[in-house]
């Protein structure tokens, strides 16, 4: 899908300010939000989008400072109620009534906060940050700390030379990827780029310090689906989840990493299409 941008304003402690987010929009039916995990893009989705176009409108976002889109004004914060504001204002700029939404990692911390809200017809929430322990989080933050310092000192001739073979890509994405020799050497030289480049890279990690998602979602239907071989955010923590949203759905993902749309596209085309009906 090819992506475009929209500019709205967005209420902040300093007054309204202009934000511009890009994203790409495909399909027919229902509408369904996209949202990717920290340092990554919109094209995480990419292997599932076959699925899910025939059945819903999707619109896959870049978050404010990362893939496409611009870092967020001065004087707007890369936490989570501003980013929730941000996709609220995004949504009536597009004219989305209540969308279905899906997000992975950050994202699916950012659905499940909309669904709080009752913004959404639904969420499905891939890996969801917000529901480890603090050992757990400190270890994620570590993992991600290391992947972005990597990333950036990497020239991109090398990244690409690393990218051709398998080896080479499981090197890059195996963090993430439980089967990275499923993704293009293309699209791993993209998503390093990404992470590499991701001007809220830093603002969003610190913010995500203090996250801990601990109130129900009430009168919007959850999903939350994890890898069984996620190794950024262990699966033990989607049991916390469902202990947090009693009447979520909890489903597992076999073989499938943190990043499971890549790992086994038509398992997650589902879990999505059954999660916004």
């Amino acid at each position: 899908m090819s992506a475009t941008t929209v500019s709205f304003e967005v209420t902040s402690p300093h007054g309204p300010r202009p934000v511009t987010v890009s994203y790409a929009r495909a399909g027919r039916g229902e509408p369904l939000l996209l949202l990717h995990g920290i340092g990554h893009h919109r094209q995480a989705w990419d292997p599932v989008l076959p699925a899910l176009t025939p059945e819903r409108d999707v619109i896959a976002v870049d978050l404010p400072g990362f893939g496409e889109s611009p870092a967020l004004p001065d004087g707007m914060a890369h936490d989570l109620p501003t980013i929730n504001g941000v996709l609220g204002g995004l949504c009536a700029a597009l004219e989305l009534d209540r969308p279905h939404v899906a997000g992975n990692s950050l994202g699916g911390l950012l659905a499940l906060a909309l669904g709080r809200a009752r913004l959404v017809r639904s969420v499905t929430a891939l890996s969801p940050a917000g529901f480890w322990n603090e050992a757990e989080r400190r270890y994620a933050f570590a993992v991600l700390t290391a992947m972005r310092q990597i990333a950036r000192r990497m020239p991109e001739p090398v990244v690409e030379r690393l990218a051709r073979p398998a080896v080479g890509r499981a090197l890059l994405t195996s963090t993430i990827y439980a089967r990275p020799a499923r993704r293009s050497p293309e699209a791993v030289v993209a998503e390093t780029l990404a992470l590499a480049r991701a001007r809220g890279f830093s603002e969003t990690l610190r913010s995500g310090r203090s996250v801990q998602f601990t109130d129900d979602v009430v009168g919007v239907p959850v999903t939350v689906a994890w890898g069984s071989k996620d190794r950024l955010l262990v699966p033990r923590q989607g049991v916390r989840a469902k202990g947090v949203i009693p009447k979520a759905r909890l489903v597992r993902l076999p073989g499938c990493g943190h990043v499971p749309m890549n790992d086994d596209p038509a398992l997650v085309a589902r879990v999505l299409l059954d999660g916004s009906r």
